[in-house]
């Protein structure tokens, strides 16, 4: 009964998706206030009844109901809490409710949320929304129902893939989803100022908390996605240039630079058509993610493949939405007034050239993407496109954006002083020279392009600092008076230092887990020993364990520095005989410096039978990559808290100011 109540739910809500996709846009061309006002309960009911509906397939898991096929085919009854709640977004119908879900958020939010906003504007970004989640309603009801039934049910279920089993994928998908679906709401903000055909920096003011807010929790989910390949694949890699990696990779790049543009159009009134580009594009880009990952294009751990049927249907939708919205654009676009004018150099300029370099890295990713699809689908001939080739075409194109990151916020806006600029700069070159030649001189002059890319983090880790200690006039002032301005600084501009600081110390991780990793392939038996990096490990033998629905063999290896034991390491060779698939778990000793990574393989046949095969790396500064993606996260939750970027604050200031001063 309790999914037919979901179904029916689901229903509901496509009903009244149809109603706020039409009401409100007509009530916004005709004057009438109640339509564009009805917005408010539609959006809300909305939410409602697609929440119901995931409650009820949550519960359909949690409860083990085998009489509905979703959870029959993703979940088991010996299957640990977390993994059966976790396996309700877990399959494409699953995951499809989830991001119709956030869809319908988001959707509410600005209906609540956006006071300030002019009815007129909300009315016909709230019908724009609605357009899209009538598009995924009917996907989902028609070719994906999560609550199909199954009769006669069986006695237990496939279980869930279990490379899925992980506390961090658990948490992965609605990560990444609230990022996709929240550059939803920026999309329609933009088709609906298309509409309007007026964009100025108040609906700049208004599109920046959303865009952030996206943008944070796609930054989250792809470092989380990272970390579970890191430690779960047993590969020691913490980015593979996977097709699917890169399709959350990309939103998450135009998305950066949607977010610098909309500062310029909010402090200079200008790039407006860029912003507005971007916004489309952002969200097209989540869609062709969508579209590839469930159309059966391509096999991945972590993508959906199913019948090309379903992935024509989102192929309809992305192209109604992608054609539609550049239509739009291009009819609308050229009457949008240019805004404020700059010299070239300025730091409209300079957010200008971040913004080339974000869309080029971008195009980059998707050339090598979406190439080997077209060259398979027109020839059928396979090919790959891997490490090397993003390696040689995105690291050039990235390099000179984090150069410019540590110039362009001590620009001025509309004209600057170039050499005022260099010499606050000094510091910084200094520090990139002093870095790049120690670390020349410790890992013996090499590799070049490594040495270069921490010397240019250097620069940008000491250029913000210097940036920040400008703003709070550090040194010039007394400390508590530089404390003060601290205080008083805007929490976006700790925000931006903070992601900026960030930024550089992702790179330390990038480059020194990739270039100056060390590792060890071999068969082992007990009592034989391995040295790397410094450490010995001696590998004791395997033990087997009992897993709430696995069995495993269990490595046992203890890790020695200057023959002094410094931890034990006990990494797994998992087998799951529901899911009839094996999984190996690694075993890694972390520090600041980098972490020893372990992982156990296949029994070693023949004569060396009784043996079984390790692999051992050393992976410097690898944490530094976590370290630097929270400080990008944190950046993005101190510059959401910011005053000025509260949704309701225009109106609050405006009431404020119509308020007899006392003094009067």
């Amino acid at each position: 009964m309790i999914p037919e109540v979901g179904h029916f739910a689901l229903i509901l809500a496509l009903a009244v998706a149809v109603v706020q996709s039409v009401l409100p846009i007509a009530g916004a061309g005709t004057g009438r206030v109640q339509w564009m006002e009805s917005v408010r309960t539609t959006a809300t009911l909305q939410v409602v009844l697609i929440g119901l509906a995931f409650i009820a397939l949550v519960r359909s898991f949690v409860v083990s109901d085998f009489t509905v096929l979703n959870v029959v085919e993703n979940s088991h009854s010996l299957k640990p809490m977390l993994f059966k709640v976790a396996g309700s977004w877990g399959s494409h119908e699953g995951s499809l409710l989830l991001w119709t879900l956030i869809l319908a958020i988001f959707g509410a939010g600005v209906a609540l949320l956006g006071g300030n906003i002019p009815a007129g504007l909300k009315a016909r970004t709230l019908s724009v929304q609605a357009w899209i989640s009538v598009g995924f309603l009917t996907f989902m009801l028609f070719t994906s129902n999560p609550f199909d039934r199954v009769f006669p049910a069986p006695m237990d279920g496939q279980d869930l893939n279990p490379l899925l089993q992980d506390v961090g994928l658990a948490m992965h998908p609605p990560l990444l989803y609230f990022g996709y679906v929240g550059f939803s709401i920026v999309f329609s903000f933009a088709v609906a100022a298309l509409l309007e055909g007026r964009v100025d920096p108040a609906w700049a003011r208004w599109v920046r908390p959303w865009t952030l807010a996206a943008w944070i929790s796609l930054t989250a989910g792809i470092a989380l996605g990272s970390w579970w390949a890191y430690y779960e694949l047993g590969w020691g890699g913490w980015w593979f240039w996977d097709p699917v990696e890169n399709v959350s990779f990309m939103p998450w790049l135009l998305g950066t630079a949607l977010l610098h543009s909309a500062i310029v159009t909010e402090k200079r009134d200008a790039f407006k058509s860029w912003t507005i580009l971007l916004a489309i594009l952002t969200f097209s880009l989540s869609l062709l993610g969508t579209f590839i990952v469930r159309s059966g294009l391509l096999t991945s751990v972590h993508a959906f493949a199913v019948d090309p049927e379903r992935g024509l249907y989102v192929l309809g939708l992305l192209g109604v939405t992608v054609v539609g919205s550049l239509t739009l654009y291009a009819w609308r676009a050229p009457q949008l007034e240019p805004g404020g004018l700059f010299r070239p150099v300025s730091r409209e300029a300079g957010l200008l050239i971040n913004n080339l370099l974000l869309a080029t890295a971008t195009a980059t990713v998707l050339v090598g993407t979406l190439y080997p699809l077209f060259i398979e689908a027109i020839t059928g001939e396979k090919l790959t496109v891997g490490p090397p080739f993003f390696n040689a075409v995105f690291i050039p194109v990235m390099l000179p954006l984090v150069v410019m990151m540590g110039v362009g916020p001590l620009l001025s806006w509309k004209r600057a002083d170039l050499a005022g600029v260099a010499q606050r700069l000094r510091l910084a070159l200094l520090a990139a020279a002093i870095v790049a030649g120690i670390v020349w001189y410790l890992q013996t002059g090499g590799p070049i392009l490594a040495v270069l890319s921490i010397a240019i983090a250097a620069w940008l880790f000491v250029a913000s600092l210097r940036e920040w200690a400008l703003r709070i006039r550090l040194g010039n002032v007394p400390w508590h008076e530089a404390a003060r301005r601290a205080r008083q600084l805007p929490r976006a501009a700790h925000g931006m230092t903070l992601a900026h600081l960030g930024v550089a110390v992702l790179i330390l991780g990038f480059v020194g887990s990739s270039a100056w990793k060390e590792e060890q392939i071999l068969f082992a038996g007990p009592g034989t020993t391995v040295g790397i990096a410094g450490f010995d490990v001696v590998f004791d033998g395997v033990e087997p364990v009992q897993g709430p629905n696995y069995v495993a063999q269990q490595g046992q290896l203890r890790v020695l520095r200057e023959g002094q034991e410094i931890a034990r390491l006990r990494p797994e060779r998992r087998s799951y005989p529901v899911a009839g698939s094996t999984t190996t778990e690694s075993a890694i000793r972390s520090t600041f410096a980098g972490d020893l990574y372990v992982t156990i393989g296949e029994p070693a046949i023949g004569p060396e039978s009784g043996q079984w095969t390790l692999r051992i790396l050393y992976e410097p500064l690898v944490n530094w990559i976590w370290i630097g993606s929270v400080m990008l996260i944190l950046g993005g939750f101190l510059s959401i808290s910011d005053r000025r970027l509260r949704i309701g604050a225009p109106r609050r200031a405006a009431r404020r100011a119509a308020l007899p001063h006392p003094a009067e």
